[in-house]
């Protein structure tokens, strides 16, 4: 169904491009009612080409013109932009955050009227449309979880988490894209090491990593109930499962995702 409301984006990167294409995807909405602003003229005129949304230079104005309106900025820039227009944004609009580590509280200080906002953490594959988005509500923001699916369902699966765990969902999923192209790559060139071709080490380990997420999901079986289908005893499976166990690379993913959920809290202030 077509929506009737207006989106805005408050900074142009490959995040909001992300969303841009989603939404026309979807075809939900109209390029006539998704506006965009950024510092940067020529990044305006090439989303303006490609996509042909509106753009503007300044922010209040932006703000004017829309119902729904995205934070697309780092988070260091969060405050900047909230001096210069949450006085502007009144309680019939909707705010949206994709910044990691800013809260809903720290959000909410910066507007006049009680305005509902939304938190978000997605990560990279919305670029595609395969994106995990998990959000949280501010208190003015407690009815529109439906409304959160179908903006940013467009690019990916959402899911709802209290707040408290969005710094969890930063280290987890907001930087594990980054974790498993690691794997991905180190795969590759351990099939490399092994004698494969270059090309066909990563077609092998890409189609294996694609095939065994769709395994998780489709069966609804646990990753170690599937894990063991694989393990014969005394077999090759289970041979490279123990050098894995014995270098420590399930401790390894432990500690990245501690470490990058205490990174977030980091962002904000907090230890």
């Amino acid at each position: 169904m077509k929506s009737k409301k207006s989106i805005g984006f408050i900074g142009a990167g490959a995040m909001a491009e992300a969303l841009i294409k989603g939404l026309l995807k979807s075809e939900v909405y109209h390029p006539s009612q998704i506006h965009i602003s950024d510092i940067r003229a020529d990044r305006l005129e090439e989303l303006k080409e490609s996509y042909g949304i509106e753009t503007s230079r300044a922010n209040q104005d932006l703000v004017k013109r829309v119902d729904y309106l995205i934070l697309a900025v780092k988070p260091k820039v969060i405050p900047i932009v909230l001096k210069q227009i949450g006085e502007d944004i009144s309680k019939s609009q909707k705010l949206f955050s994709l910044a990691a580590g800013v809260n809903t509280v720290l959000l909410e200080k910066y507007l006049k009227e009680e305005v509902a906002v939304i938190r978000l953490m997605p990560n990279t594959p919305a670029l595609i449309g395969e994106g995990a988005i998990a959000y949280c509500l501010g208190t003015a923001a407690q009815d529109d979880s439906k409304l959160v699916e179908q903006i940013f369902g467009t690019v990916g699966r959402t899911l709802k988490v209290e707040e408290e765990l969005m710094d969890a969902v930063t280290g987890l999923s907001g930087s594990g894209p980054a974790y498993i192209y690691l794997i991905i790559e180190a795969l590759a060139d351990a099939g490399v090491n092994v004698g494969l071709s270059r090309d066909d080490a990563l077609s092998l380990v890409l189609q294996t990593i694609i095939g065994s997420a769709k395994m998780v999901l489709e069966l609804g079986a646990h990753p170690g109930q599937l894990k063991d289908m694989v393990t014969s005893p005394g077999g090759t499976t289970i041979t490279g499962l123990k050098v894995l166990e014995r270098e420590g690379v399930r401790s390894a993913l432990y500690q990245a995702v501690e470490a990058a959920t205490i990174k977030s809290k980091e962002l904000r202030g907090e230890k």
